[in-house]
């Protein structure tokens, strides 16, 4: 490896948002994932996971606005990156939270690090957990 870098790990924080679902009685889970073609399945989900926050956001104008469908009642939503939006959504969306303000000062002091050595070079791999932030869109 040549260079150092900074990460979350999404496999757990998918996990996590899953497990999360799983936890308040959902079964059927859908995740929207962005432009690729879904597939649909013959029984509506009880549960979305949304790859990213602004995605779920929309999912969640798209449901009660143009749906009808009631957000946690029918269908509980989950997003990923817990934006500030996500707490002021119309229902606060629950979401998998990336350490941003820690991502960002790793990432500059590996830059730092690695600039300032001239030999014997060792990149390093930081890799932050997620955390999961429960708020009404998943709460019935």
């Amino acid at each position: 490896m040549r260079f150092s870098s900074v990460a979350v790990d999404d496999l757990a924080g998918g996990e996590m948002a899953v497990a999360h679902l799983l936890s308040v009685g959902r079964q059927r889970i859908a995740f929207v994932g962005g432009p690729e073609k879904i597939r649909q399945e013959a029984a509506r989900p009880d549960a979305i996971f949304a790859a990213n926050d602004l995605l779920a956001v929309g999912v969640l104008q798209g449901l009660m606005l143009m749906g009808g469908v009631r957000v946690p009642e029918e269908i509980a939503l989950i997003g990923y990156d817990d934006i500030e939006f996500a707490a002021a959504a119309v229902v606060p969306l629950s979401s998998i939270r990336q350490p941003s303000a820690l991502f960002g000062s790793t990432a500059l002091e590996l830059l730092l690090r690695d600039a300032s050595q001239e030999s014997g070079f060792v990149p390093r791999q930081v890799v932050f957990p997620p955390e999961l932030v429960v708020r009404a869109s998943t709460q019935a």
